[in-house]
């Protein structure tokens, strides 16, 4: 009776600030309503001790008894997210382990190739079922916005690699690959010379496949190799959904190691993924926590100021920059409901708990683009301390 009395007064308070579409099913039969109309999410708590995750619903404590299986939830991936999001921020103050959060970790080459392996090795067929035929694990460019997801991925890579101004013969090359799409349009499409390179075994081997399917073997190889071994030097280099992995600390030494490896006129594209916390702090109510423990672990986001600063240590400098968040929200609703939508093949290629880590995982990050937790920065870049006549008088040769 304890536990029901309590659970009934939190009901009450939440409920009196306004109404949730949401309904909750004890493990005794009774429902309780938090609003008078048709329940858009079904959470049922099969015992007693699942309360415990209800008292501070965090979304990392909520999110735990999903994944775990603690509690079961009936809805759509959006309405989950949209509702998890406003039980915490009813009932949660944006301050301690519940407030934008800056963590920082130790990297060294072994921990980065479990975290990539982790979250990258979950299988080719996983991810092919959700992403696009390219299989494009980014933000697309939705230039006009009613763009599939196919075209407007397509058209990313032609606006990075417009932006860097790739020309044939150029070598170029492409830090953390994937599975390869970009290397290979900027071998068949702008004629360059392209290296790739990925900690990621699944990505590649079959990015490897692809290239040679598409007779790109003579102009695009993919290597299993960590950015820091690399050699040589290049005219055009991207980072595409990489900088997220290398740790705040470590962001000066990363782009020091771009301009140690791009010739004199030579210009640099990163594309990611960004905290707008002035403090590089993670989204709050526990949606950081949550994501490093299940999704990206030792996933760092810096503001897009420290990016920049991270990038003037490094020794280049900034010639442009872009925000793409709209973009961003836009492919994760895609992805969201792809993720759904195949939801029954997804389930016989991975086990319950990972499903259920992606299913929140990707409508989570929907949420945090719609709610300006985070962002998506194109910014380009050069060696610093060149002529000015090496610079661009305008943007205007981005949009051919």
């Amino acid at each position: 009776m304890f536990w029901e009395r309590r659970l009934d007064q939190w009901v009450e308070k939440v409920r009196g600030q306004s109404a949730l579409p949401l309904q909750l099913d004890l493990w005794n039969g009774k429902q309780l309503q938090f609003s008078q109309g048709s329940p858009q999410v079904i959470i049922r708590i099969p015992h007693v001790s699942a309360l415990k995750y209800f008292w501070q619903p965090s979304l990392s404590n909520l999110g735990d008894a999903y994944v775990n299986g603690k509690i079961e939830v009936e809805g759509k991936a959006r309405a989950v997210i949209a509702v998890a999001n406003a039980l915490a921020a009813r009932t949660l103050k944006m301050e301690g382990k519940f407030a934008r959060v800056v963590r920082s970790f130790w990297h060294d080459r072994n921990d980065d190739a479990e975290a990539v392996h982790y979250h990258y090795d979950v299988s080719n067929d996983f991810y092919r079922l959700w992403l696009d035929e390219n299989m494009l694990y980014s933000c697309a460019y939705f230039e006009n916005g009613d763009e599939d997801l196919a075209a407007a991925q397509m058209k990313k890579i032609d606006h990075i690699l417009t932006k860097i101004k790739v020309r044939p013969g150029d070598t170029l090359l492409d830090i953390g690959c994937g599975w390869g799409a970009l290397a290979m349009r900027a071998a068949s499409k702008f004629g360059a010379r392209c290296v790739g390179v990925t900690l990621s075994e699944n990505q590649v081997e079959l990015a490897r496949e692809r290239v040679k399917r598409a007779g790109l073997d003579k102009q695009v190889e993919i290597r299993l190799q960590d950015y820091r071994d690399v050699t040589g030097s290049f005219q055009r280099i991207t980072s595409v959904g990489m900088f997220e992995h290398v740790g705040l600390r470590n962001l000066p030494a990363y782009f020091s190691k771009i301009n140690s490896l791009l010739t004199e006129d030579g210009i640099v594209m990163n594309h990611g993924i960004t905290s707008t916390d002035a403090d590089s702090g993670e989204s709050p109510y526990g949606n950081g926590e949550f994501i490093e423990k299940y999704v990206f672990p030792k996933g760092e986001l810096p503001h897009l100021s420290l990016a920049l600063r991270s990038m003037q240590e490094g020794g280049l400098e900034v010639l442009d920059v872009e925000n793409l968040r709209r973009h961003y929200a836009r492919t994760c609703g895609i992805w969201v409901d792809n993720y759904e939508a195949r939801s029954g093949e997804i389930k016989a290629l991975v086990d319950d708990k990972r499903y259920r880590i992606w299913r929140v995982y990707l409508a989570g990050c929907q949420y945090a683009f719609q709610q300006d937790w985070i962002s998506l920065y194109q910014v380009v870049c050069g060696k610093a301390g060149r002529d000015t006549a090496a610079l661009p008088w305008s943007r205007r040769y981005m949009y051919p």
